[in-house]
Order: C-alpha cells, then sequence, then structure tokens
C-alpha cells in the first residue's frame, strides 16, 4: 500500500470511529451514525427528527447552550469546539469532546446546517487526544477533505484542500466540481464515479487524477482520492465525503521503475554497438525527451574494430561518432550528424564536460545568452533555434571503468523543462544501457579477433590441380561475427593424388576457431607424411586426447569435440581412399548413376581415444564429384539429418554442371535465417591422368640396370616433348636407382608420370626411411639423395603397403602455363 493509501485510510478510519451528526439550520438532526448510536445508546429512529439541543444534559442548560453555539455559527461561520455534557440513554450523563462545523449553501453563504462530530472525554488525556482527532478529521488533518451534498455541491472543504489548490474556501461551498475546477479533471468520469458511490453505498478507493497546482505550474500533479457516503441513521445519503492525497511522487516513482524495467527488455537486444545505441535512443524518445543522441568515443570507425577507451585527464578533446539518434519529429531535423559520421563537439560544451568530468549536466533552461559554448557551433545554435530546443540533459556513458560517450536529451516540443526527478531516470536509463553497449563493444573486440583468426587460419584460396576442380561455400550460424569452428583443406599429394578433409569442431567464436586451427594444422602437417586415412584419423585422434588433457590441466574442464572426414583421390588408380571420425558421409555423384551414399565405417567423433577408425576404398572414376559437408548445411530442428542428406543429395543435379552453380543450388537447401551451426560445403571434381602418361618398367637388381634404365627414360621425355628435363631427369633416375638397388629390397619399380609436374617414382619392398646424408671430404658415396634434392624442385617418399616409394617432381612447361591460368 502506498503512503498516499495509508493517509486516506487513517483519515476515514478515525471519521468512522467518532460520533457523526448532521443537524438542520433549525438544530434538527437529520443524520446520525452509528458510532453516535453506540456512543450515546440513542438509535438513529429516536432522535432523527428532533431538536439536537434535547440531547445536553439539563444541569448544562442545554437549550442555551445549543442557542448560543446557532448564533455562533451564524455570525462568525466558524468551527466551534468545546466539551459538553450528553445524555446517555441508559447510564446517565456523558461527558463528550465536540466540534461543531456550519454547512454552507449556495446563496448568501450562511449556514444551512451543521455537521457535529464528537468523542468520548472521560479523562483529560483522553479528552485532548478525542479533541485533537475530531479537530484533524474535520478541519486541520493533513489529508485534503470534502464533503459534498446531493446533487454533488460541494457542502465543506478543509484547511488542506484549501491550501493546496490555492482556491479559497468560499470560492468552493455551494459549486460543482465543474465550477471549481473546471477542465482541471475529467468531470463527467468523476461525477459518474460520485453518483455510483451514492447509489450503491460502496466506496470508491484510490481513484487518480491528474491536475497543475498554482504553486508548481511546471509540471502536473497526481491525486488519489477516496470516496464514501453519508447516510442519515434510516440509510437515507444525506452526501458524499472524500479523502485526497498527492501521489505525485509515488506515481512518478512507480513509473520510472517501470520504464527502467521495459528498458531492460528493449535495449541491448543483440550485441551489435550501433543497433544498442538507436535502442537506446529510441527507447528515450517520447518516454523522457523530444529528441536523444547516443554519441560514441571514437578514435576507429564504429562497426568495424572495438572502441577505444578514452582517458578521463588526457588532455585530448574528444572525437565523437554518431551511434543513434532518435526524435518525435520525423526525420530528425534536429540533428546535424547522421549514424556512424563524426560529430563536431566544442571543447567547452557540456558534452565535453560531462565525458571528462563522468557527471551529467543539467540545464533546466537551455543558456543561449551571447557568449556562451554555442557561439563556438553556430551551426547547432542555428538548429537549437529553428527547432525550439529549450532543454537539456547530457549523462556520460560509463561502464566499468571506460568512458563510452554521452547521451544527449532535448526537449522542445513539451514545454515542461526537465527536472530532477528526469535527471535522476535518465542516469539510471543509462546506467543500465551501458552495460549493454560495454558487453555489445567487448563483444565486437573478441568477434574481430576470431574473425581475423579464423579468416587466417581458413584456405585463402583453393587450389585445385589438372587431376582435381574444388569449390566450397562456408556459412557460420553467428552471422555478426561469422565466427565458427568448420574447417575444409585440399591438401596436394605425391603422385598426382589429392587429400580432402573436412571437420567440424563443437561450438562457436574464438575457442572454436582457435581449435580449428590448431585440427587443420595438425592435418596439414599428417597429411606430409603420406599416412593411410584411417592411420591419419588415429593420430588425430591421439592429438585432440593430449589437447583435452591439458585443457583439463590447465584451463579448466572444457573438452575438445570435433569430427573430421579425411579422403584420398589417386587418379592414376580412380579409387579414393576415405575414413570418417563421426562425419556425415560424402555425396558422390557419378555421371551415369546419379548420387549416393558410399556404404564408410563411421568411426568415433575425435577426441575418446577410442582408436575405431577404417579406412574404405570405393571406384571414382573420370568426371565423378564429391561433395563434403557438416551437419549444419542438413540438419534442422523440424526434420531428421537423413531428410536433410537427401535434399542436399537431390540438389547436386544436374552431374556435370560447374561446381559454382552445384554449390549455390547445395545452399539453396538451408535456411540461413534459422542456422543454428555453421554450414560448409566442400566439392570436388575428378580427372583422370591419361594412360599415356603414365609408364613404369620394373628394375632387376643388377647395378646395368641403372644405364638401361636412364636411356628408356630419356627416350620417353622426347616422346612427350619434355627435351629441356632429359639430362636432370636422367640424373634423378641414376641415383634414385643406385640408391634402391644399394639399400632396398626387390622388387624394384621405375614410374614416369606427366600431369601439372614430371613425376618419377622408384618403389621397393624395403622398410627404411631414405634420408640425404651430408658425406665427408674421403667419402665417395653418399651423395646421392643429396643431388635428387638439388636437382628436383621437391622430392619425398611415403609409405605403402608393400613397401614404400621415393619420388622426385619436376615442374614442366606445361605445369607453368597450368599454374599461370
Amino acid at each position: 500500500m502506498t503512503s498516499a493509501q495509508d493517509s486516506t485510510s487513517g483519515a476515514t478510519a478515525v471519521m468512522a470511529e467518532a460520533a457523526v451528526a448532521v443537524l438542520d439550520k433549525a438544530g434538527a438532526i437529520t443524520g446520525w451514525s452509528g458510532h453516535a448510536q453506540r456512543l450515546l445508546g440513542y438509535s438513529a429512529g429516536e432522535v432523527v427528527g428532533r431538536q439536537g439541543a434535547l440531547l445536553l444534559d439539563a444541569s448544562e442548560d442545554g437549550v442555551a447552550v445549543a442557542a448560543d453555539v446557532v448564533e455562533r455559527n451564524r455570525a462568525t461561520g466558524g468551527d466551534w469546539s468545546g466539551r459538553l455534557k450528553f445524555r446517555h440513554r441508559e447510564r446517565g450523563t456523558l461527558s463528550l469532546e465536540v466540534r461543531v462545523s456550519p454547512l454552507t449553501g449556495p446563496g448568501d453563504g450562511r449556514p444551512n446546517g451543521w455537521l457535529v462530530v464528537a468523542a468520548n472525554a472521560q479523562t483529560n488525556a483522553q479528552a485532548a487526544w478525542n479533541a485533537a482527532v475530531s479537530a484533524a478529521v474535520v478541519t486541520y488533518s493533513p489529508v485534503a477533505t470534502a464533503i459534498w451534498d446531493t446533487g454533488l455541491r460541494y457542502l465543506w472543504v478543509n484547511e488542506a484542500l484549501e491550501s493546496e489548490s490555492g482556491i479559497p474556501r468560499d470560492q468552493w461551498v455551494g459549486r460543482s466540481i465543474k465550477e471549481v475546477l473546471g477542465d482541471a479533471l475529467d468531470v463527467v468520469s468523476f461525477e459518474s464515479l460520485m453518483k455510483d458511490v451514492l447509489r450503491t453505498g460502496r466506496p470508491a478507493l484510490d481513484y487518480e487524477y491528474t491536475r497543475r497546482i498554482p504553486d508548481d505550474l511546471d509540471r502536473s500533479h497526481t491525486y488519489s482520492i477516496s470516496l464514501f457516503r453519508l447516510e442519515r441513521g434510516d440509510g437515507t445519503p444525506l452526501g458524499i465525503c472524500g479523502l485526497r492525497s498527492d501521489v505525485t511522487g509515488a506515481r512518478r516513482n512507480r513509473e520510472h521503475l517501470d520504464t527502467l524495467s521495459e528498458a531492460g527488455k528493449k535495449i541491448g537486444t543483440t550485441l551489435d554497438v550501433m543497433r544498442t545505441a538507436q535502442e537506446l535512443a529510441d527507447y528515450a524518445v517520447s518516454r523522457l525527451a523530444d529528441y536523444v543522441t547516443v554519441d560514441l568515443v571514437d578514435t576507429v570507425p564504429l562497426g568495424g574494430e572495438p572502441l577505444e577507451r578514452l582517458g578521463m585527464d588526457d588532455g585530448r578533446i574528444p572525437v565523437f561518432r554518431r551511434a543513434g539518434v532518435a526524435s518525435i519529429h520525423q526525420g530528425t531535423p534536429e540533428s546535424l550528424f547522421d549514424p556512424a559520421e563524426p560529430v563536431f563537439v566544442p571543447p567547452s560544451s557540456p558534452f565535453t564536460k560531462a565525458l571528462s568530468s563522468g557527471r551529467p549536466i543539467m540545464e533546466r533552461v537551455l543558456d543561449m545568452t551571447p557568449g556562451n559554448w554555442l557561439e563556438q557551433d553556430p551551426q547547432r545554435a542555428r538548429v537549437i533555434r529553428e527547432t525550439g530546443m529549450h532543454s537539456l540533459i547530457v549523462v556520460p556513458i560509463e561502464a566499468r571503468g571506460a568512458v563510452l560517450g554521452v547521451v544527449v536529451f532535448v526537449r522542445n516540443d513539451n514545454p515542461t523543462p526537465f527536472d530532477a526527478d528526469d535527471l535522476w531516470l535518465a542516469n539510471e536509463l543509462i546506467a543500465r544501457a551501458s552495460l549493454s553497449l560495454d558487453n555489445a563493444r567487448r563483444y565486437a573486440r573478441e568477434a574481430d579477433a576470431a574473425l581475423a583468426l579464423q579468416r587466417h587460419l581458413l584456405p585463402q584460396r583453393l587450389v585445385g590441380s589438372s587431376t582435381m576442380e574444388v569449390d566450397a561455400r562456408y556459412l557460420p550460424a553467428d552471422m555478426a561475427s561469422k565466427v565458427g569452428g568448420d574447417w575444409f583443406d585440399v591438401i596436394h599429394l605425391s603422385g598426382a593424388r589429392t587429400a580432402l578433409v573436412i571437420g567440424d569442431v563443437v561450438g562457436h567464436g574464438i575457442n572454436a576457431a582457435a581449435t580449428m586451427g590448431r585440427l587443420r594444422t595438425a592435418v596439414q602437417t599428417l597429411a606430409e607424411m603420406d599416412l593411410p586415412p584411417s592411420e591419419l584419423l588415429a593420430r588425430l585422434d591421439r592429438t585432440v586426447v593430449r589437447l583435452n588433457q591439458e585443457g583439463a590441466e590447465g584451463l579448466g574442464p572444457t573438452a575438445i569435440g570435433a569430427t573430421c572426414l579425411y579422403a584420398v583421390h589417386d587418379p592414376i588408380r580412380r579409387r579414393l581412399e576415405i575414413a570418417s571420425a563421426g562425419h556425415p558421409p560424402p555425396v558422390v555423384v557419378d555421371p551415369a548413376d546419379g548420387a549416393a551414399f558410399p556404404d564408410i565405417p563411421t568411426g568415433t567423433p575425435l577426441g575418446l581415444g577410442v582408436n575405431s577408425f577404417e579406412s574404405a576404398e570405393i571406384d571414382f572414376p573420370d568426371g565423378s564429384t564429391i561433395a563434403f559437408y557438416t551437419d549444419g548445411l542438413v540438419e534442422t530442428r523440424d526434420d531428421d539429418i537423413d531428410v536433410g542428406m537427401n535434399r542436399l543429395a537431390g540438389a547436386l543435379t544436374p552431374p556435370l554442371a560447374p561446381l559454382r552453380e552445384l554449390c549455390e543450388a547445395a545452399l539453396g537447401i538451408a535456411d540461413t535465417s534459422t542456422l543454428t551451426d555453421d554450414a560448409t560445403l566442400l566439392v570436388a571434381r575428378c580427372s583422370d591422368v591419361s594412360a599415356d602418361h603414365v609408364v613404369s618398367w620394373d628394375i632387376p637388381n643388377d647395378p646395368a640396370a641403372v644405364s638401361r634404365a636412364r636411356s628408356t627414360v630419356a627416350s620417353q621425355l622426347r616422346t612427350w616433348g619434355l627435351h629441356d628435363l632429359v639430362a636432370t631427369t636422367e640424373q634423378i633416375v641414376d641415383e634414385l636407382l643406385a640408391n634402391a638397388l644399394t639399400h632396398a629390397v626387390p622388387p624394384i619399380e621405375l614410374r614416369l608420370v606427366l600431369h601439372d609436374v614430371l613425376l618419377c617414382e622408384v618403389s621397393d619392398a624395403g622398410p627404411g626411411s631414405p634420408r640425404p646424408r651430408q658425406a665427408g671430404p674421403p667419402d665417395e658415396n653418399g651423395f646421392g639423395l643429396l643431388i635428387v634434392a638439388r636437382s628436383a624442385d621437391s622430392w619425398g617418399f611415403r609409405r605403402t603397403t608393400n613397401g614404400k616409394v621415393v619420388w622426385a617432381a619436376q615442374r614442366t612447361r606445361r605445369g607453368a602455363k597450368n599454374d599461370a591460368a
């Protein structure tokens, strides 16, 4: 219950506890309260219509006293109070404290009756208290009180109502509400309420209305009034008594709290700095001001890098940038700057002072006198005059020790200047909004860092080859930061082979991006070892287990979770070897048979340490297309993942369409507005190495075979038109075969492959790992692999199921043309 309600209820209770009687102008009793019956023992039927003086004790010469009271009231029109002895119906004489007040009617203002209030006065202390109660209820109560007759004309008002309203008492009595208050309140609604109280006898509590008073014309006051019916002894209505309290402060506090509560729902709905600032401006307009701007301290453009903190005493004139602006007028004619534009502020302006001091500034009446700060800003001065701005509040935005900018509140259409309550509300509103702005600023900083990290971790440009055409798309679930944990890669291997990889790290943001980068680097490193897909995933799994163990010790309980799909395409064998770590299977599109999902073993996700990975080989003929994807592309809230996978397979048509078109068609199945996980797509189309570009020879375990092989290779290179590579290739073949015949285990095979590069391979059944050796001055051998490394553009070895392959690659003019293309 509010304080106004407490006061109203208390005054009503006191009135109800006092004995109340109403006398007409001849002194006859016309109204008799229930408490009067309980106090003197007479029922209303026994006294109504009889002279009131007859109830006085005869020893007091009651008739003479009553006549004296009547004459005094007629002469002065004022109240009379004193102690009188009354005749109790059954218990003899009773001493009461009495107050008599005239009830004045229309016309000459002379009394046409009296209101008599009496209270028990058996002891001096009780009598004094009752007298005070009587006086408070009737005249001196701090609660403004009025009595109306049944015609809803004022019979009486107390001093509190006279003082609050500024209207003398003689201008109330005998007049209607409309005649006294005019249009200060909704008279029709108020009188309708009063008539309902007269008709039903039910009190009306806490009816609120608003009006201005002479002592405070700058703002409206809100009043709460409670009405109850005055009755005769037989229940006939005599009029209405109203008790009124000024609840302006309580009402404004309640409205402010409601405003602040709603602000929490409307401001900071996103982690975007510009949008949060605009939400603040939009919310404050009409609720607090006619025009609002949010200007943020800015050393870099908004929407790019995060805002920079400004020192409070660094002596610099801050540069503001408009982040939010709103007005009750269409087109915001008050604003000189559009959103995201730099804002000029003079050094002596209230904006700068509020920012440097960290305290709000209020100009209740905007200072337009000559010589003020506006002389340094004639454009703003012109707009102020043209739009009628007259009251100003500037509040700095500060959060966690960082000063972010200022919010400016202006009134032009609203004639009421800002007051202390408005300043309090503005401060509280900014205090809440500043946290949202700072959260958005911090989020922007993290998002920018994560985006920069991810941009450097993902492939900057996918590079295909003559045997593999590739294209990819990436859609982050968090479109604001564009940061997620999906990754993909295309890795060129020896033997004209290509590794395709796609992975999905659980989560979003900078942590997921950092984890993705570590796993992508690990995959690239493992791919350089030319491991089979199943073994590569097993080693990657152990890497993730180790990273989780490190995190548990140093970074808390958060564990890395990820899936991965790794495949190696061999264009010579026309086969694709593939292994999965909990990742959805790819879609293979055959030019003849259409799209299908190959049956491959699905291992456990990375990080479990189970090592349950198996490789599978599938046919992958010339012109086949394969699509790798993450579950964000095919999984929705409404459908199972199988439904999305089938939609994806259906979108990858026609089979020989350009990869760009297939990517767009595949992304068309995803609703980008409702993505809950990152969606990534990697599409590759193979081309076989022509059969006449692959030749091989079995090499007998005979040193003389080296010379014959060198001659055969030279002949083949001339057939391919690679005359410029004959000399270096002969040297490479000579050293590789000599090394194999010396250290390797038969059978030995020599193979030449011509695609983007000229590849020379020597395979054997030995388990060793060839390494170049720096031979000393006395050594005659040991230079073979070192010569190969210096002659070829690249070299290496890979293990096979039957041994190993040592290879060397040289760029050709054909490869150079392809590179240039």
